[in-house]
């Protein structure tokens, strides 16, 4: 199967939605070395949706304090995670392959520890573990916690597994080591799990029920991160919009918008992001929360997957059509018509016809998102479609929709940059261009890359750009 495709091509690149309504990031990453001096060294890398880059900093506190710093260099680790993403057969094929490669390089130095996270560790842990003999150890995403005994076992010549779900895990009094973070962004997972249980999607499977975080731990986390120079959290949730959490004696209770109500009162110098919302779930008072405080960021991921209605109810998506553009019409009713939107689309579901393929592309002229998250539809074992629907669409004519798909949004999106142009914006500065030395990237409240003269700005300042051109995947301009 081809490499899944993204509508926009970033110079600078925007954080990825979280999970995307489960859809893959764009980049693989490797946690960056501590280097304290610790006896072991873990190599990481994370695939997938930004969850999972926030649970390998959870991962890597808990080793830590096992006596393992973090290496970059494969050739230094004792042990070594890949964190995995299961949403695409792309996704794991591209694991499988990395796996193999790395069982060569075991094979010069046979004591390295190699071991499976996240999503494909609960999927495929039979195969991993005893029919391919890929890894020593597999761990889902509830068990971190068992990681020390597990790497014990494996020291002691056994190998070792837990992928149990947990109806209670939230690792809220576990401080992520910030391996993935530039000093001035952050991930705070606020939920895990979900329970919608959408028929294309394994992640209910491989992650869980729907579990909140206590609220009090979610905003002294984020006090913290301000406390040590962060500007920047993004709120993370498979479904942020269904986070609600009642305190054990039952005389509090805290939904979403009155979370982000309180992580926005911290300091009005801290953006805050979060993702991903679920259509059926973002309320008005979430909407207005958002347009009462400045410092939220006005950029909603708000993943549709198609724009038929006969086939969203076939995807078990639990809205229809209409549904959908009526919360898109409150945003811009509540936010303004400068209010980012970005979406996620599935091209070639099962059974869809060229009519409900129209339907879609005419939901894209309907919202005209300003990003969005593109695939082809791919059947994954286990999920609601795949035991009861037919993957029909033939492959070729799925890439066509696709194609058609990413250039009706890739036409949308250079307008929505356009009308940027000529005004200013307020840009948190993230840090060197990929372009030159001599400018800075950040981006605007809408999630927009922006790039400009560095001038005498330094990563983490506020500064106010007035944009002057598109690339129409970035906005150019100067400071002012």
């Amino acid at each position: 199967m081809s490499q899944p495709l993204l509508t926009l091509d970033f110079l600078d690149t925007p954080a990825a939605p979280a999970a995307a309504d489960h859809q893959p990031a764009q980049d693989v990453r490797v946690s960056p070395a501590t280097r304290t001096g610790r006896q072991r060294k873990l190599y990481i890398e994370s695939y997938g949706c930004q969850m999972n880059f926030s649970d390998s900093e959870i991962v890597s506190s808990i080793l830590f304090e096992e006596g393992f710093d973090t290496t970059e260099q494969l050739s230094d680790a004792d042990l070594v995670l890949l964190n995995t993403c299961s949403i695409r057969e792309k996704a794991e094929q591209t694991v499988r392959m990395r796996l193999s490669q790395i069982n060569s390089h075991k094979k010069r130095n046979p004591g390295l520890l190699v071991g499976v996270l996240g999503c494909m560790a609960e999927r495929l842990k039979s195969k991993f573990l005893e029919e391919e003999k890929l890894v020593d150890l597999v761990v889902g995403p509830d068990a971190y916690r068992d990681l020390p005994n597990l790497i014990r076992e494996v020291d002691g010549g056994q190998k070792a597994v837990n992928v149990l779900l947990s109806r209670d895990e939230t690792y809220a009094d576990i401080t992520p080591v910030r391996l993935n973070s530039n000093g001035i962004t952050a991930f705070v997972s606020i939920m895990r799990g979900c329970d919608n249980m959408c028929s294309f999607c394994v992640v209910p499977f491989t992650r869980g029920r729907e579990r909140s975080r206590d609220a009090h731990s979610i905003v002294q986390e984020c006090r913290d991160l301000v406390a040590q120079g962060y500007k920047e959290v993004t709120l993370l949730g498979q479904n942020v919009d269904s986070y609600k959490w009642t305190s054990e004696d039952g005389q509090e209770f805290v939904n979403f918008a009155q979370l982000l109500e309180r992580v926005a009162l911290i300091s009005p110098e801290l953006r805050v992001r979060f993702s991903t919302s679920h259509p059926k779930d973002i309320t008005d008072e979430v909407l207005y929360t958002m347009g009462k405080y400045e410092n939220i960021c006005k950029y909603i991921h708000l993943p549709a997957q198609s724009g038929n209605s006969r086939v969203l109810k076939l995807m078990n998506r639990t809205y229809d059509r209409p549904w959908y553009e009526e919360r898109v019409l409150a945003i811009r009713r509540i936010l303004g018509e400068d209010c980012a939107i970005s979406t996620d689309m599935i091209a070639g579901f099962c059974s869809e016809t060229e009519e409900e393929h129209q339907d879609t592309l005419s939901l894209i002229d309907f919202v005209q998102y300003d990003m969005g998250y593109n695939f082809f539809y791919s059947e994954r074992p286990g999920t609601l479609a795949a035991r009861k629907l037919a993957d029909d669409i033939p492959l070729e004519v799925k890439k066509r929709r696709l194609q058609e798909v990413i250039d009706r949004q890739q036409l949308h999106a250079r307008a929505r940059y356009a009308r940027m142009v000529g005004r200013v914006h307020r840009v948190l500065v993230e840090g060197r261009s990929k372009r030159s030395e001599e400018q800075l990237s950040g981006r605007n409240s809408q999630n927009q890359v922006v790039i400009f003269p560095k001038g005498t700005a330094q990563k983490g300042d506020y500064v106010n750009v007035l944009v002057t051109s598109t690339t129409g995947a970035a906005l150019l301009g100067e400071i002012v």
